[in-house]
């Protein structure tokens, strides 16, 4: 733990608050909204403003997600590089993470959400992506922010002839890669697996592309981390490019949702409501998702870095922000499985209001900090166990 940076995980922590809440909300919530796409969106249905905030604040998690993933494998990698770790060894990780969390999120995760599908969502999508930088890590850090910055302008010019077709209809690759929809596979016709209850149709929610670049551009920072550390380069300052980059993916966000056209990915802004103007497609992430929650989370990070530097070495492990940013992928496997189960096992499953699933998020935290703190321990006593992959 001593090369952790203690504002990338108080950023993890917070997103995974978050996502708490909204999972919560999927468990619990009578009148939640899916509202973030094209596809799902009913120009004439009401948004609530409540229903609609208690969703929207989530959106910051998962690319928060993807941008921290790239972050921290960028520090441990490019560390085990400067260490003449041979490249294969470090591909050879990269591919066992990510079919680990992949894994994770197709066998275990799924039973606890949709089991009529197999449904591809965020795990999924960190794991493909960990396993594409594979090939994307070998790129000079410009590049790779260029490379990424291009994926994520061109993914709605590429989808412009397909985005609008219904979810069963969308192409296998286009929806692997770029497209919400649903991919059929026939499985039914397997007795046995139709037998076990295996689900016959993949739902997916996380097409990697998109999220491959947000994965690029937290490596990008990653890279920047290290090099800041050196005595030569010490007086770059993360916190201030932070806010630079922050502030200038707002400004676009701002720009797209003005002109409402481009990088909005279908889902137009209908008047100038806040609501209308915050209401963007998660689902798959058009520019304007993607600036306005990279934004965010960049300028949140730059007034975390300012923290970390005020605070020093005056951090308490104990804190449950960052706690719960040390063990992130343990904290999503369990808090699901809190929440789902709870859920059913009390009988209000779908059928409570927002104070409700505000006690339930607040009762799986109090749950969860006992168990990431074994967590963490057990990781830090055991460094060579299975945990160092996840």
């Amino acid at each position: 733990m001593k090369h952790r940076l203690p504002a990338l995980d108080w950023m993890r922590g917070i997103a995974m608050i978050l996502m708490a809440s909204d999972h919560a909300s999927g468990a619990f919530n009578a009148g939640r909204l899916v509202t973030d796409s094209a596809l799902l969106y009913d120009p004439q249905q009401q948004l609530g403003w409540l229903q609609f905030l208690y969703r929207s604040v989530s959106h910051l998690c998962a690319p928060t997600f993807l941008f921290l993933a790239g972050t921290a494998l960028a520090l441990s990698i490019e560390r085990k590089i400067q260490r003449g770790v041979p490249s294969s060894t470090i591909d050879r990780d990269l591919l066992f993470r990510g079919l680990i969390i992949i894994s994770v999120d197709l066998f275990i995760i799924n039973w606890f959400l949709v089991p009529e599908f197999f449904l591809l969502q965020v795990m999924y999508a960190i794991g493909l992506a960990m396993i594409l930088m594979i090939l994307f890590r070998r790129l000079p850090t410009l590049l790779l922010v260029a490379v990424a910055l291009i994926i994520l302008a061109a993914n709605e010019f590429l989808l412009v002839d397909q985005f609008m077709t219904p979810l069963e209809a969308a192409p296998v690759a286009s929806t692997l890669l770029m497209q919400v929809g649903i991919i059929d596979t026939a499985l039914e016709s397997v007795g046995l697996l139709a037998w076990i209850g295996v689900p016959d149709k993949i739902l997916v929610l996380y097409p990697v592309l998109p999220w491959l670049a947000m994965m690029a551009l937290g490596w990008a920072l990653g890279r920047y981390l290290l090099e800041s550390s050196k005595e030569s380069v010490s007086r770059r300052s993360p916190g201030k490019l932070l806010f630079v980059a922050g502030l200038a993916a707002v400004i676009v966000f701002v720009l797209l949702r003005t002109f409402n056209g481009f990088g909005n990915l279908g889902l137009f802004r209908l008047d100038n409501s806040l609501v209308q103007w915050f209401h963007v497609s998660k689902y798959p992430p058009c520019l304007a998702f993607v600036a306005l929650e990279l934004g965010i989370m960049s300028l949140v990070m730059s007034g975390l870095f300012r923290l970390q530097n005020i605070r020093g070495t005056r951090i308490s492990s104990l804190n449950p922000v960052l706690l719960f940013g040390q063990t992130a992928f343990f904290f999503y496997v369990a808090h699901i499985i809190i929440l789902e189960v709870g859920a059913r096992a009390l009988g209000v499953y779908h059928q409570l209001g927002l104070l409700e699933c505000t006690i339930a998020t607040i009762a799986a935290l109090i749950i969860l900090y006992p168990l990431c703190y074994w967590y963490r321990s057990y990781k830090q006593e055991h460094p060579r166990s299975l945990t160092r992959f996840i």
